[in-house]
């Protein structure tokens, strides 16, 4: 690939990108001639993980940036430097995920965790890009979700665990409003005429490291499950085709929820999902919305500012 051919070539960002999910999605858009960027905290890990990307792609271009979904602040200085350096992007893969802490922790901006990381972060990010996105020639967003949505309730009264926190209902929680987020997203650009291809994807059961804290958190059923999920999970390889489906297939229709074929939609090769009831009520997402604006500042502004 050439020098010109690296500067013309579209961009993708994926956050969370070090190791799982992220990192097989990112080999994955590097693969298919993408520019690519990858987000983390930790520098060291966004070394490594480039490294592993030009492994699988000897002529990859890929970089890593700084990125912490805990801290809007972060948000807003990640979004301010690819908007400085980047004319457009192309795609935004909204990875990156903790899950079932087993003990209610709080962002620097003092939201229970695993909404701030898994939805309002990403909320704010997509906000903060959406100049970016708006000009590039056929943009999508993904936002990871997960079959855990299906027993998730958005407690408007209590969203931050303040009254009660469990570590499953606010991880079913945070992915039933990113499927919620994407559904919105594509209403919105609808609307406003931003040209978005907005979509969902969940990875069914997959072995990555996520499930570590998950399995804490429940101890006994935790291990009963971890012993029993190479029976009936994928690999982070396979749980990514549903994502890359979503990013760069011909065949997805704007607003479209991807994930695997097999029993339960627990494994197997990318189709359209079964979306959740709680996902159907308008009232709810257009209120999720409205309060995400509201808790992150997004604007949804098409332009830089001045």
């Amino acid at each position: 690939m050439s020098e010109d051919r690296h500067a013309t070539a579209p961009l993708a960002v994926v956050t969370g990108a070090t190791a799982g999910l992220g990192l097989e999605t990112a080999k994955g858009l590097a693969a298919q001639g993408y520019r690519v960027i990858i987000t983390a905290r930790n520098v060291e890990r966004g070394e490594l993980a480039c490294h592993a990307i030009r492994a699988h792609t000897p002529r990859a271009t890929v970089r890593h940036e700084a990125l912490d979904l805990d801290s809007l602040e972060s948000v807003r200085d990640f979004a301010a430097r690819l908007k400085r350096d980047e004319p457009s992007l192309e795609r935004l893969i909204n990875n990156a995920g903790i899950m079932a802490l087993p003990r209610l922790e709080r962002t620097r901006d003092g939201f229970e965790r695993q909404l701030g990381v898994n939805y309002l972060g990403h909320f704010l990010l997509t906000s903060e890009l959406l100049p970016l996105l708006t000009a590039a020639t056929a943009p999508r967003v993904v936002q990871l979700s997960s079959l855990a949505h299906r027993g998730g309730r958005i407690a408007f009264d209590d969203l931050n665990g303040e009254t009660h926190y469990d570590p499953w209902r606010a991880y079913r929680q945070s992915k039933l409003a990113m499927l919620l987020f994407a559904q919105a997203l594509q209403k919105q650009s609808d609307a406003q005429g931003w040209g978005l291809k907005s979509l969902a994807a969940h990875p069914g059961l997959s072995r990555t490291a996520l499930f570590d804290a998950g399995v804490k958190s429940r101890p006994v059923i935790g291990s009963v499950f971890k012993l029993t999920l190479p029976l009936i999970s994928q690999s982070a390889a396979e749980g990514a085709r549903p994502t890359l489906h979503a990013a760069l297939s011909d065949h997805v229709d704007p607003g479209d929820y991807i994930g695997p074929d097999g029993l339960g939609e627990t494994r197997g090769a990318p189709k359209r999902a079964h979306r959740a009831r709680n996902t159907r009520d308008p009232a709810v997402e257009a209120r999720l919305w409205e309060v995400s604006c509201e808790l992150t500042g997004a604007r949804w502004e098409t332009t830089h500012p001045a």
